[in-house]
Formats: structure tokens, C-alpha cells, sequence
């Protein structure tokens, strides 16, 4: 037995230095990729979309089985055509360097928001409703959109049990707290952080992202103020009190406290892993992972593990906290990042690349840049693509050189951020958030839109606001 065993430990291995070594030395050309290889992806999009509507049943038991297929429909003839070696490469690079950290920290900031309870309940008017949406936009630049969405979706639902049109209510929560109010620092939104780490000064979004952040945010909380007020004030809005699931009371409270300083943890950590360069990075299979991010996600599944253990429970049972918005979030998410690789890799081409037409679009024939063209495509890419690597693909478009971009290409960069961060409300995939507040309201009885239904309420509100900004600041 033990000689078997050995030969197999050997043989294992054997196995795994020659993926290191394929996976190592294959690289993936994006001018060398059709822009069929966007079908899978493509795929997944379609699938978050239709299921839904065609067949709920099937699709809530089997869409993490879904996404899977798709993924699978795209490595395998991947592999088939371009070797084993790079579908692998490809497969881990998506895993370790963009799904890993992504997901580690969005389950970190569930979990620690998910343990701070606001005990008691207050009345949903409009200008409460306004005032929390509000609070949350101004949180979102300090704790990131995840942390501020979790901590504030519970108690705006509560708040709002007893009236009949909630719908609006979190379509405007995922507009604001869960996309624009994160564009004020690198802890808001993903693709601020990536440009953190490239080099952009920690307050540069503060300064030269405030006037477009306050000017969208503002209109938003006007017309959400305008809305609500309309459906408020109709006679049958609210139920009568004794149908209140969670009648209001005078005072509140707060459980879980030792949350907050969890939450500043998590937040020290992303900065550390920003700040702190030691040089040191391990290969595996071909994708370098930074010393300092994988301490960062290592210390960030230990707080994960201490909110859980330290959080009283009365927390948790008063928020009605589940995994099955995040469980959500990391299967889908897992099927977007795998599909999604041959699509950045092809933007990443530049006119070399099968989307060449985009790069014609955002730059002049001098190579000039369309500071308007680069915030609109940023911005429509980020609402189905992931705005992280989206913003970055467009960060080395402009040129890639974060000291020129924050100097002579100011308003370029400040295009590229707005488009990702603002734009990530278009749809319900456009940034994780909006994907668990959807999930969150939905367990709460919320029936909220289908997803053509919410790109009906994004054309409508969003759009006409995001051509405003464009001539305003673009």
C-alpha cells in the first residue's frame, strides 16, 4: 500500500510541475482571439436574464449549475484549440488574481455588516427613506458599497414593510449606496482600488470625482424624494397598522457592535495590501499572487471566521442573516469571471484585437482621447462586463501611466472611474451589490424586476442623468 501510495504521490506531482510548467509558459494574445470566443459569456448573461422569467423553479435550484456549464462550454473547446496548458493558465489566472480577492472580501464585508443589527424600527416617509439612502451613499466611499448596502438594506426594508410600493425604494438603494456613493475612494468601488494599486493617489477620486458624484447623487435623491412622495401620499399606500409585520417603535438599538471595529479591520487590510510592497510574489501555474494580497486575504477569511464567532447570535437572527445572497453572488460570479477572461484579454488587444472599433471609438486618429467616449465606454462595458478589469483595460488605453493620467489626462481618468463606478447600477450585474440587496429584498417578500425590467428603470433614470453629467464634466 505504502508503495502505491508513493508512486502516486509521485505521480501527482509529476502532473502538477508539468501544469506549472505549461501554464507558466503559455501566454493568451488577444489579437489572436475571435470575438466568438464572447459567446460563453455571453451565455452566462443570458441565462442570469431569461431563467428567471421562463422557468424561476428551475433556475433557483440549478442557476450555480448553469454557470458552471458555461464556464465548461468555454474551457473545453478553449482548450482543445489553444492547448491545455493555457485554459488552464487562463482558468487559475481568473480564479487566483480576480475571483479569490473578489470574493473574499465581498463575503468578508456580508459578514461583518450582517452582524450589526439596528434594533427597532422606524417609520418609512419619504424623508426617512430619503435620510437612510442618503447615509448609506456617504458610507459607501468609507466602507465600501458591499459593507454600507449590507448594513442599511435590512432596516430600509423594515422601515418600509407596511407600505404596498417598496420596488422603488431599492432600486434606488442599489443606484446609490450599492454604485455611485462608493466613487470617492479606492475603499468605495473595485475598480478604484485597481487604480489605487496602479499607482492613483488615495484621495485623487475625493478631489476629482466630487462635483460629477455630487451632482448624480443629488438628481438621484431629488427624484427618489419626488417618487416615493407620490407613492407615499396616495390613500392606499399603507396597510393598516395591525398588518405591520414590525411595528414602529420610539427607540433603536444596536447589536453587534464589535462589528464596526471588525469593519475597520477589513478596511485596514485592503489599505495594507495597497500600501505595503514587499516585492514578493509566489507563481502558481503562471499567475504571480502578491505576498501582500495574499496576507490580506488570508487575514480577511480570519475576520470572517471572528465575526462569526464573536457576533451575538439575537445580531444575526434580528437580521435574518443567511448565506443565500452570497452563495448567489460566488457561484454566478464564478461562471462570469471564467467566461469573461477571452473577453478582456481581447479589449486588453487594443486595434490589434477583434474589438478594435471600441479603441477607435475612445481615441482620435492622433491617439487624442474622447474624454466623453472613454466615460461612456467604460461605463456601458461596466454594466455587464466587470467594472474592476473594465476600468483597468481603459486605464491602459488612456496610456497606463498613473502620474501622467492624474496630471494632463485628468479629466480622461476621471471619465474611466465615473464610468465604472456610476454605471455599475445599469444592471443587476453590473456590481456585486446589486445582486445581493436584489436577493435580499426578494427574502423579504419584495417582488423586485426581472432582469430587463431593471434595465427599464436604469434607461429611464440613469441614462438621461449620465448624458447630463457627460456635458457637464466630460
Amino acid at each position: 500500500m505504502t508503495r502505491y501510495a508513493g508512486w502516486t504521490s509521485m505521480g501527482l506531482a509529476a502532473a502538477l510541475a508539468l501544469w506549472s510548467q505549461l501554464a507558466s509558459a503559455a501566454t493568451l494574445d488577444g489579437a489572436s482571439l475571435s470575438a466568438w470566443w464572447g459567446l460563453p459569456f455571453a451565455g452566462v448573461l443570458l441565462s442570469i436574464a431569461v431563467f428567471p422569467l421562463i422557468a424561476p423553479t428551475f433556475w433557483h435550484h440549478h442557476y450555480g449549475k448553469i454557470a458552471a456549464a458555461w464556464a465548461i462550454v468555454f474551457l473545453v473547446p478553449f482548450a482543445v484549440t489553444f492547448g491545455a496548458g493555457v485554459a488552464f493558465g487562463t482558468f487559475v489566472h481568473a480564479m487566483l488574481e480576480e475571483y479569490v480577492p473578489f470574493i473574499v472580501l465581498l463575503t468578508a464585508l456580508y459578514t461583518v455588516a450582517g452582524g450589526i443589527c439596528v434594533r427597532g424600527n422606524l417609520h418609512g416617509t419619504p424623508r426617512l427613506n430619503t435620510a437612510i439612502i442618503a447615509l448609506g451613499t456617504l458610507l459607501a466611499s468609507i466602507m465600501g458599497t458591499t459593507g454600507a448596502a449590507m448594513l442599511l438594506i435590512r432596516p430600509l426594508l423594515r422601515a418600509n414593510d407596511n407600505r404596498k410600493h417598496v420596488v422603488h425604494v431599492v432600486v434606488f438603494f442599489i443606484f446609490l449606496v450599492a454604485n455611485a456613493g462608493g466613487s470617492l475612494s479606492p475603499l468605495g468601488d473595485p475598480p478604484l482600488f485597481l487604480g489605487f494599486l496602479n499607482g492613483v493617489s488615495f484621495f485623487w477620486t475625493t478631489t476629482h470625482l466630487a462635483l460629477p458624484m455630487l451632482f448624480v447623487c443629488g438628481v438621484l435623491l431629488v427624484t427618489f424624494y419626488a417618487l416615493d412622495s407620490y407613492y407615499y401620499h396616495r390613500r392606499e399606500e399603507e396597510r393598516p397598522p395591525f398588518l405591520d409585520p414590525t411595528p414602529d417603535t420610539p427607540l433603536l438599538g444596536i447589536d453587534g457592535k464589535i462589528n464596526f471595529v471588525l469593519l475597520g479591520m477589513v478596511i485596514a487590510l485592503v489599505l495594507m495590501s495597497g500600501l505595503w510592497k514587499p516585492g514578493i510574489e509566489f507563481d502558481v501555474f503562471g499567475t504571480h499572487v502578491a505576498l501582500q494580497n495574499a496576507l490580506r486575504d488570508v487575514a480577511l477569511v480570519g475576520v470572517t471566521l471572528l465575526s462569526l464567532a464573536v457576533t451575538p447570535r439575537a445580531a444575526r437572527a434580528g437580521n435574518a442573516f443567511n448565506w443565500a445572497p452570497i452563495e448567489e453572488v460566488a457561484k454566478l460570479f464564478a461562471g462570469i469571471f471564467v467566461t469573461i477572461a477571452p473577453v478582456i484579454t481581447i479589449l486588453r488587444a487594443g486595434d490589434a484585437g477583434a474589438f478594435a472599433g471600441i479603441v477607435h471609438l475612445v481615441n482620435d486618429a492622433s491617439g487624442q482621447p474622447h474624454d466623453a467616449m472613454y466615460f461612456w465606454a467604460t461605463g456601458l462595458l461596466s454594466s455587464f462586463l466587470d467594472n474592476a478589469p473594465t476600468y483597468l483595460v481603459f486605464f491602459n488605453l488612456a496610456g497606463g501611466d498613473a502620474q501622467t493620467l492624474m496630471t494632463q489626462g485628468a479629466t480622461t481618468l476621471a471619465a474611466i472611474s465615473a464610468g465604472a463606478v456610476f454605471m455599475g447600477a445599469n444592471s443587476y450585474i453590473g456590481n456585486a451589490p446589486n445582486f445581493m440587496v436584489k436577493a435580499i429584498a426578494e427574502s423579504r417578500g419584495v417582488r423586485m424586476p426581472s432582469f430587463f425590467a431593471y434595465l427599464g428603470w436604469s434607461v429611464a433614470i440613469l441614462v438621461p442623468v449620465f448624458l447630463v453629467t457627460t456635458w457637464l464634466f466630460f
